[in-house]
C-alpha cells in the first residue's frame, strides 16, 4: 500500500511511495507529530537521479527489518533536494559541522522530537561493518540513536541543543579586505596546488569537471596574457571530451568520474553541469579557434534539446541506473559492436575497436564505454556514432525527472545564448526557452522554484531563481536589445533586493525556512557570484549607481574570505576583477549586434556589452564616457584593450 509520498508532484518522492517505511513529506503536522509522541526524526534527503539514493533505497529503506524499526520507532520525512534546496542547505551545514566535512547525497539525518540534529550522515548500510560509529549500520545506529532518545540522554540532547545554537547564529566576516587584483596572483597558487598534471583537473577521485575555475583561468588569460591559465585550461578540457564521463553516443556529460581519467562516471546527467559546461567549451572555441570545444559545446546543447525537453522547457536530470543497474543504457559489449560494424560492411574493425577503447575486458564491468585514448575522434566515428545509437536504441532508457526548475534552465538558457554568437539558431532556441520558462514558471507577477512540466508551481523562488534568471534576461537582452528582458532582470533584482539582502549580506531562501548564501562555487555557481554579475550588469546598462553599490558592498562583505581561499569562489573572483576594471560598453544599431554577434565574440576583454544606438558605427564606452568611435569592427579590439 502506497505511503503519503503517493500524493506528492516530486519524481523522487514518487519513487518511495511504494517503500514500506511509513514516510512523510515535509510538513508542520511530521513535526508536530514527532514531538507529541517523543519520537525521533529521520530525515533523509536525495533526488530522482542519484545512484547512491537508489542503492540506499533498495539496501535500506526496501528492507523490511529496517523499515520495521524506523515506522515504530521514528517520524519518517523525505525531502527532495532538488525541489527545496532551502532544506537541503540547511542540512549540508548540519553535516558539515557534526562530521568536520562536506557532505553529499543521500543525506540522512538524525534528530531530536524537537528537530534538533543528533547526528548527520551519507548512505549508510543496513549492517554493521567495524566497532565505531563511523561504521556502524542502519540497524544498529537508529536503534540506539531511538533508544537514547526515549531515555532522554542528557549528553545527547545537550550536544544536539548546542549544535541547535551554533546553527542559529548569523557570523559575519572577521574584516573587510581591499579589493584588488591581486587576488589572481593567490588563486593562481592555489589552483596549481590542487591542478593534476597527467589527467588535469583540480582534484583526485571522485573528480569533478570544477567549470567555475576553467572560466575564471580562462578570464585571467584574456586579461593578462597568463600562459600557465591557459595551459591548465586547455589541457583540462582535452581530457574531459576524450569520452566517459563525457558520452561520446549521445552527446553531454555526466554527473563526475570515479576515477581519475574522466573515465567510468556515475552515469546520471544534470542539467546544471550540462549548461555550465557547454558554455565553457563555447567561450573555450571563440577564445581558442579549437573546432572541437564547439563540437562538444553542440552536443551538450542538442543533447538537452532533444532528448530532455519538452514544449521548449528543459528536464533536470536523468539517472544513471536503467533496468535496476548503472550504466546499463551507456556501455557495450564486445561481441555486438563487432557485429554491428561487421553487418555495416566496415573493414579495420578490430582497429577501430581498439580507437574507441572497446576491448573483451572491457573497461567498466567487463563492458566497455566509449573512449579515445589520443583525444583525436576518427572521421569515421560520425557514422558510427548513428549505429551506437541505434543500439541504445532497444535498451530501456533511463528515468528522466521532469522537474522544470528555473535556476538550473536559467543556466542551459544562458550557454545557448552564447552559443548564438556562433550559430543563431541557438540564439532563436534560448528565446523560446526563456519565454516558455517565463509563462510556466513566473505566475500572477510571482517567480516559482520549480513544477513538473505542465503542471502547477507551487514551491515559491529563491535566490538563486532569482539570479540565474536574471543573467539569463540580461543575456537576453544582450544578444536581441528587445528592451522587456531587461525590465524584466530589474523587476527580478528589485525583488531579490528587497527579500534576500541585507547590508552586504544574502539570504537563499526567506519566509518559513531561511538559510544563508554561501559565496562559494559548489554543486553550481554561487548564487551571490551570480547576483554581483547581474548588479554589474544593470548598473552599467540602466547608469544606475544603486545596483553597482550593491555589487560593490556584496563584494566588500565577503572580500575577507575571498582573499583567503579564491579557489574557493571563483565566479565570484571573476566579478570582483570585472568591478575593479570595469565593463567596456559598444553601442550600435541592433543589426550590427546581431549581424556581428561572432565578430564582437572575439573581442579579447571579457566584461563586454552592448546597447543599441543610432550611431553610425561603433561607439566605445566605458561605464561613464564614451571614447572612441569607429566603422571598423576590427578596430574594436584594439580600442577596448588601449583604453587601460
Amino acid at each position: 500500500m502506497p505511503n503519503r509520498l503517493e500524493k506528492e508532484d516530486s519524481p523522487y518522492l514518487q519513487q518511495h511511495k511504494d517503500n514500506p517505511v511509513d514516510w512523510w513529506p515535509w510538513c508542520d503536522e511530521a513535526f508536530q507529530k514527532a514531538e507529541k509522541e517523543n519520537k525521533t526524526l529521520f530525515i533523509s534527503i536525495g533526488y530522482s537521479s542519484c545512484h547512491w539514493c537508489h542503492v540506499m533505497e533498495e539496501n535500506v529503506f526496501e528492507n523490511q527489518e529496517c523499515a520495521d524499526i524506523l515506522n515504530d520507532k521514528f517520524i519518517c520525512i523525505k525531502v527532495d533536494r532538488e525541489e527545496r534546496p532551502d532544506i537541503d542547505k540547511y542540512y549540508q551545514e548540519v553535516h558539515r559541522l557534526l562530521n568536520n566535512r562536506a557532505g553529499g547525497w543521500p543525506t540522512s539525518i538524525f534528530s531530536t522530537p524537537q528537530n534538533k540534529p543528533i547526528f548527520a550522515g551519507t548512505y549508510i548500510p543496513p549492517e554493521s561493518r567495524t566497532g565505531s560509529i563511523e561504521g556502524m549500520g542502519f540497524k544498529e545506529l537508529s536503534n540506539l540513536i531511538a533508544r537514547k532518545v526515549s531515555e532522554n540522554d542528557e549528553k545527547l540532547f545537550a550536544n544536539a541543543d548546542e549544535v541547535q545554537d551554533f546553527l542559529g547564529k548569523v557570523t559575519h566576516p572577521t574584516e573587510a579586505t581591499v579589493l584588488k587584483e591581486d587576488f589572481t596572483k593567490n588563486f593562481m597558487l592555489q589552483v596549481k596546488n590542487n591542478y593534476q598534471t597527467k589527467e588535469g583537473g583540480f582534484s583526485i577521485a571522485p573528480k569533478f569537471p570544477h567549470v567555475n575555475t576553467l572560466n575564471a583561468l580562462m578570464i585571467i588569460d584574456r586579461l593578462y596574457d597568463e600562459k600557465s591559465a591557459k595551459a591548465m585550461l586547455i589541457h583540462t578540457l582535452n581530457e574531459m571530451k576524450k569520452g566517459g564521463m563525457y558520452d561520446l553516443v549521445d552527446g553531454g556529460f555526466c554527473r563526475y568520474s570515479t576515477d581519475e581519467k574522466w573515465l567510468v562516471p556515475h552515469f546520471e546527467k544534470m542539467l546544471y553541469d550540462n549548461a555550465l559546461l557547454c558554455e565553457v567549451y563555447a567561450n573555450a572555441y571563440i577564445t581558442y579557434k579549437d573546432e572541437t570545444y564547439l563540437k562538444v559545446a553542440k552536443e551538450c546543447a542538442d543533447f538537452w534539446l532533444n532528448h530532455m525537453s519538452e514544449d521548449n522547457l528543459f528536464y533536470s536530470a536523468s539517472d544513471a541506473d536503467s533496468d535496476a543497474e548503472e550504466g546499463t543504457y551507456f556501455v557495450y559489449e564486445y561481441g555486438e559492436v563487432y557485429r554491428l560494424l561487421e553487418d555495416n560492411g566496415y573493414s579495420d574493425i578490430e582497429i577501430m575497436l581498439e580507437q574507441m577503447s572497446i576491448t573483451k575486458e572491457g573497461n567498466f564491468e567487463g563492458k566497455n564505454i566509449i573512449r579515445f585514448e589520443n583525444g583525436e575522434v576518427p572521421a569515421y566515428f560520425e557514422d558510427v556514432k548513428i549505429l551506437l545509437q541505434s543500439l541504445r536504441k532497444t535498451r530501456a532508457y533511463p528515468f528522466c525527472d521532469k522537474k522544470v526548475q528555473v535556476s538550473w534552465s536559467c543556466m542551459m538558457i544562458k550557454a545557448l545564448f552564447t552559443l548564438g554568437q556562433v550559430d543563431a539558431k541557438y540564439t532563436s532556441q534560448a528565446q523560446k526557452s526563456l519565454d516558455a520558462l517565463m509563462q510556466a514558471l513566473y505566475v500572477d507577477g510571482k517567480l516559482h522554484h520549480t513544477a513538473l512540466i505542465h503542471k502547477e508551481a507551487k514551491v515559491g523562488a529563491f535566490l538563486e531563481d532569482y539570479a540565474f534568471a536574471s543573467q539569463a534576461l540580461i543575456a537576453a537582452y544582450k544578444f536581441t536589445q528587445d528592451e522587456l528582458y531587461l525590465i524584466g532582470a530589474q523587476r527580478f533584482i528589485n525583488t531579490a533586493l528587497e527579500e534576500f539582502y541585507k547590508n552586504g549580506r544574502w539570504n537563499f531562501s526567506s519566509g518559513e525556512f531561511v538559510t544563508k548564501s554561501e559565496i562559494y562555487d559548489n554543486t553550481y555557481t554561487s548564487e551571490i557570484a551570480v547576483m554581483v554579475d547581474v548588479l554589474l550588469s544593470l548598473g552599467v546598462l540602466l547608469e544606475d549607481e544603486k545596483y553597482t553599490h550593491f555589487a560593490f558592498k556584496t563584494l566588500e562583505y565577503n572580500s575577507y574570505d575571498l582573499g583567503r581561499k579564491p579557489v574557493l569562489s571563483p565566479y565570484l573572483l571573476t566579478q570582483a576583477l570585472r568591478y575593479l576594471k570595469g565593463d567596456r560598453v559598444i553601442k550600435t544599431d541592433v543589426d550590427n549586434i546581431k549581424n556581428n554577434a561572432s565578430s564582437l565574440a572575439e573581442i579579447s576583454y571579457p566584461f563586454m556589452q552592448y546597447t543599441r544606438s543610432d550611431e553610425d558605427g561603433y561607439m566605445v564606452c566605458g561605464d561613464k564616457s564614451c571614447f572612441a568611435n569607429t566603422q571598423n569592427l576590427s578596430e574594436i579590439d584594439r580600442l577596448v584593450t588601449n583604453s587601460f
